[in-house]
C-alpha cells in the first residue's frame, strides 16, 4: 500500500514520484510505501500551517481540547492496531508498543487537561490605577522533526502541546517508522481538526527539515535526534531567527552501591539497558558498580542477559527484538567490535543468525567490563544493547566517574543509603534522576529533558512545554 502526505487537510500525493519502502526489522517484509518528499512538498504543508494559524489561535482552549480528546478516544479504540503497526515497523515487542501508544493517548487526554489551567498571572504595579497581567501568545506554525526509536510517544509529545497553546503544525516523522505518525494524524483528521492546523510531510530530514527549518513560515523548530543533526540544525535556524528546541544523546549510567539489593539491581539494569533493543535516549549504558558487590552482581548480570529471549517482537515471551534497521545494527556491531579492541566482552554481542531471526536485524545483548573511561564504548552513545561496566570503590568515585561524559540526560542509583541518594541528586549532572528504577521512563505530566550536550532549549513535556510553544506577553491596563 502506499500512502500519502497530509498538507492542508487532505491525504495528498507528494510532488515527488519517489517512495521509499517501510521495512519489518524481524523479516525484511515490507509493510507499506511512504513518500520521499520534495521540498516542494514541505513548502506547500508550511503555508497551510500559516493560512491555518489566524483562526486556530483564535479559538478558545477547550474548543481545541476537544479535537486533541477526539483523537484521544479514537487512537483508544485502535489501541491494539496501532501497537501492533509499531512493533512491525520498529522492532520493539508487542506489549511495548501498545505500551508506547497508550502512552501517546495518555498525553493527548493530558493536554487537552490543560486546557482549563492558569495561562498568567497578575502582578502588583507601582501605579494603583494599573490592572498588570501576563499572557501568553502561540508561537506560529512548528515544525516538528521526529526520531523512529518512540515512533508514536515523541509525535505526540511535541504535537499535542504545540495545538493547545493554539499552534499550527508540521511533522516530518523519521523514515524508518512512518506508519506510527500516520496513525496519529489520520485520528486527529478524524476528529475533524480544521484543515491546515496539522500537516505530515513524509521524507529524508535533508530535504523536508531542512525546508523548514530555513522556510520564513515555521517560527519554531522541535527536534529530537543525534546531536550531529540537532547542532546544524540549531545554528541554522536560530540565525533565521526561530525558537530551537532540541533533545539528543545520552551515555545514561546507573550506580549500584554495596548496600543495594543485588537482585533488583541486576533486574534494574537489564531492563533499562535491554528493553527496546537499548534504542532509547535514556537507554542505560554505564553500570557503576561498587567494589564489595562488584563480582556477585557481573556474574547475576551475565547469568539473567544470556537467559534473554532476543526474537520476534510479537511472540509474548520475547524481551527483546531486532534493531530498527540493518544500517542500525551495523552501527551497534561496529560498536561492539570497537569495544573487543578496548575490553573485555564478557557476553554476547554476536549477530543473530538462527532459522527465526536471519532475515531480521538482530544483535545479542552484550556486556563489556575492565573497561577505560576513554574508550569508545564508555564516552560514545550507542543506541543499542550494549552494557559498559565499572568497578568504584566509594560513592564519590562512582559519581565522579557518572559525570564524566559529554551528555547529562538521565542517571540512576540504586541503594538503601538515604543520605547518599540526597547527595545523588544534587551531585548528579543530569536532568532527570531516578533512584531505585531504571534511568528510562519518563511520565508525560513532568517535564523532560537533560544538560550539557544532550538538549537545548526549554524541556518538553509537562507544565513546562509550555515555555516553548508559547511568548509571554506583558499588559498594563490602565482606566481612561
Amino acid at each position: 500500500m502506499r500512502y500519502s502526505n497530509y498538507i492542508n487537510g487532505q491525504w495528498k500525493e507528494p510532488a515527488s514520484t519517489n517512495y521509499s519502502a517501510n521495512i519489518n526489522p524481524h523479516n525484511g517484509e515490507i509493510l507499506g510505501e511512504f513518500p520521499l518528499s520534495s521540498r516542494e512538498d514541505a513548502r506547500e504543508a508550511a503555508a497551510a500551517a500559516k493560512a491555518a494559524f489566524p483562526a486556530w489561535k483564535k479559538l478558545s482552549f477547550q474548543q481545541r481540547a476537544a479535537y486533541l480528546q477526539k483523537a484521544a478516544a479514537i487512537l483508544k479504540s485502535r489501541t491494539e492496531e496501532v501497537g501492533r503497526d509499531l512493533t512491525l515497523e520498529e522492532g520493539k515487542t508487542l506489549a511495548e508498543g501498545i505500551g508506547e501508544t497508550m502512552r501517546a493517548i495518555s498525553i493527548l487526554e493530558y493536554y487537552a487537561g490543560e486546557a482549563r489551567q492558569p495561562l498568567g498571572d497578575v502582578i502588583p504595579s507601582a501605579n494603583a490605577q494599573t490592572f498588570l497581567y501576563t499572557t501568553r501568545v502561540p508561537v506560529g506554525p512548528v515544525g516538528l522533526i521526529t526520531p523512529w526509536n518512540f515512533p508514536i510517544a515523541i509525535p505526540v509529545w511535541k504535537m499535542a502541546p504545540a495545538l493547545i497553546y493554539g499552534n499550527t503544525v508540521v511533522i516530518k516523522p523519521a523514515d524508518s517508522t512512518p506508519k506510527s505518525v500516520y496513525h496519529v494524524v489520520n485520528a486527529l483528521h478524524e476528529a475533524g481538526i480544521p484543515a491546515g492546523v496539522v500537516n505530515c510531510v513524509f521524507g529524508r530530514g535533508s530535504i523536508v527539515g531542512a525546508e523548514w527549518v530555513e522556510n520564513p513560515d515555521i517560527k519554531a523548530i522541535s527536534f529530537t535526534g543525534s546531536n550531529s543533526v540537532g547542532c546544524q540544525i540549531q545554528e541554522r535556524a536560530t540565525a533565521r531567527g526561530k525558537k530551537v528546541q532540541l533533545e539528543m544523546g545520552g551515555k545514561n549510567p546507573l550506580i549500584v552501591l554495596a548496600d543495594a539489593d543485588v537482585n533488583k539491581a541486576v533486574e534494574i539494569a537489564i531492563k533499562g539497558a535491554f528493553s527496546s533493543t537499548g534504542q532509547k535516549c535514556t537507554a542505560t549504558s554505564r553500570v557503576i558498580v561498587e567494589a564489595r558487590i562488584y563480582d556477585e552482581f557481573r556474574d547475576m548480570l551475565i547469568e539473567r542477559t544470556k537467559a534473554l529471549k532476543v526474537g520476534n517482537p510479537l511472540e509474548k515471551e520475547t524481551f527483546m527484538g531486532p534493531c530498527v534497521s540493518k544500517a542500525q545494527r551495523d552501527t551497534v556491531w561496529s560498536m561492539i567490535e570497537a569495544g573487543k579492541k578496548e575490553a573485555n566482552l564478557l557476553c554476547g554481542g554476536n549477530l543473530l543468525q538462527d532459522e527465526e531471526t536471519a532475515q531480521g536485524y538482530y544483535i545479542q545483548p552484550a556486556i563489556f567490563d575492565s573497561v577505560s573511561r576513554d574508550a569508545r564504548i564508555a564516552r560514545e552513545e550507542i543506541f543499542g544493547p550494549v552494557i559498559a561496566l565499572f568497578k568504584v570503590n566509594s560513592y564519590e568515585e562512582a559519581v565522579e566517574l557518572a559525570n564524566d561524559t559529554e551528555f547529562g540526560l538521565s542517571a540512576a542509583i540504586c541503594t538503601n543509603n538515604f543520605t547518599l541518594v540526597q547527595r545523588f541528586v544534587e551531585d548528579i549532572e543530569s536532568g532527570i534522576v531516578h533512584v531505585n528504577s531504571e534511568t528510562a521512563g519518563a511520565e508525560p505530566q513532568v517535564p523532560f529533558g537533560g544538560c550539557k550536550n544532550s538538549s537545548s532549549g526549554s524541556r518538553e513535556q509537562g507544565k513546562t512545554a509550555i515555555e516553548f510553544y508559547t511568548q509571554v506577553k506583558t499588559v498594563y491596563l490602565d482606566p481612561m
